[in-house]
């Protein structure tokens, strides 16, 4: 498997006033390509700030991070829009769907932004819609859905632009046990059966247990990183 994640110095500074706080202290870390891997850590970790970084949302400080080869450090914001689009499907706790839209018109929405034609978006929508489970919901309004209908809906989307990695923060932390379960299980298949790079943020310990790999983070910096693949052992941290 080939690097599809590099951070190297990764740090993060937010500053008010004359008052920094640095939320990242020297993260060095490569996640592969086709990895399923959850990232954990209390609040206030850097987990969310990692995972923001990961996904283009913001920016380093200092060091560097890779996407493919990609400097994000280098790229404007239209850049990293660009970038956002093609290689990265997002899952939020919050579902973050469009309450006035059918789940066939959620799923077709990053499409539109692809300038993809309308009938090959109404086309791969349903077909995304299908392997999440929910060929016989399309025209349902996201409050005629379930918690877990919902969260397959997000899933659905975050696949639109077929991006090799899709970043879930907390995707189960609003559903039941069983809904959980479920989604978890769609990760998984879409892991090993699509080939996607999957990465999970989560506090949940029964939710990590899914993914072969545990980061977990604690004041800013990687303190285990746990690959169940090798016997559960210790990657070291390069800190």
């Amino acid at each position: 498997m080939t690097g599809i994640i590099k951070a190297e110095s990764l740090k993060k500074i937010y500053r008010n006033g004359d008052i920094e706080v640095e939320a990242l202290k020297g993260i060095n870390l490569e996640i592969k390509k086709g990895e399923f891997v959850a990232i954990m850590g209390t609040s206030g970790s850097g987990k969310s700030t990692f995972m923001n970084i990961l996904g283009c949302l913001d920016r380093p400080t200092e060091g560097h991070y890779y996407l493919e080869g990609i400097d994000i450090r280098e790229k404007d914001d239209n850049e990293l829009s660009l970038v956002r689009n093609q290689k990265i499907g997002f899952v939020f706790q919050s579902f973050n769907l469009i309450s006035r839209n059918s789940a066939l018109k959620n799923v077709e929405l990053p499409m539109i932004y692809a300038k993809i034609s309308p009938s090959a978006r109404e086309e791969r929508a349903k077909t995304l819609l299908e392997k999440v489970g929910l060929g016989d919901r399309w025209g349902h309004m996201p409050n005629e859905l379930s918690g877990g209908q919902r969260q397959r809906v997000a899933i659905a989307r975050a696949l639109a632009n077929q991006p090799p990695i899709i970043l879930a923060d907390e995707p189960t932390g609003n559903l039941d046990t069983q809904s959980s379960v479920e989604i978890m299980d769609i990760f998984t298949r879409l892991n090993r059966e699509e080939g996607n790079t999957v990465i999970i943020v989560t506090h949940e310990p029964d939710i990590a247990e899914f993914t072969d790999r545990v980061i977990t983070f604690r004041d800013g910096r990687v303190i285990s990183d746990r690959d169940k693949r090798a016997g559960g052992q210790d990657r070291g941290v390069a800190d």
